[in-house]
């Protein structure tokens, strides 16, 4: 529990590289996110290129920061084979949201920065990976040590709680 109340959105790294046991514990966290009916949509782009990593920041104004970024993960989701339709982003996010925990596990630092449903950044993504035709670009999260310090804000707010009973 304490990353989910630890974990911020990095922007700023540090040049070190991130080990292959690192990417690994990464990628095992995003496969054990729950998803409805046990889909599992879920393909992930590693990049560790420079080059492609520079190419990636430039999809949107958003997306700069992971320029700076010694490793960008791009989760993609099928659009065949799908049981439960219409539900693949929700998993996703899920997905997202588990790699975002382990890498604040792990001492490094990441951004979640969207790209679904945007049509224009998500052929952007796929054109500079050429990600295979049955996969949706859904995200990039820019992964490295962090170069910047920041303190999680506390978002609990009692009035976003209706309780019936």
């Amino acid at each position: 529990m304490n990353a989910i109340f630890h974990r911020v959105s990095i922007r700023q790294f540090k040049e070190d590289a991130i080990n292959e046991q690192q990417i690994e514990s990464i990628m095992r966290a995003a496969m054990a996110a729950p998803s409805a009916m046990n889909q599992q949509p879920w393909e992930f782009y590693v990049v560790e290129n420079k080059e492609m990593i520079q190419k990636l920041a430039a999809c949107g104004e958003n997306t700069a920061c992971a320029a700076g970024a010694p490793l960008v993960i791009v989760p993609c989701y099928k659009k065949e084979d799908i049981l439960a339709p219409g539900l693949e982003m929700v998993d996703m996010s899920a997905a997202t949201e588990n790699l975002l925990l382990e890498v604040d596990t792990l001492g490094l630092g990441a951004v979640w920065l969207g790209i679904a449903p945007r049509e224009e950044a998500m052929n952007y993504v796929r054109d500079a990976l050429q990600i295979e035709a049955r996969l949706v670009p859904f995200a990039m999260i820019a992964v490295g040590y962090p170069a910047e310090e920041k303190q999680q804000e506390d978002r609990f707010d009692p009035k976003r709680i209706h309780f019936v009973k």
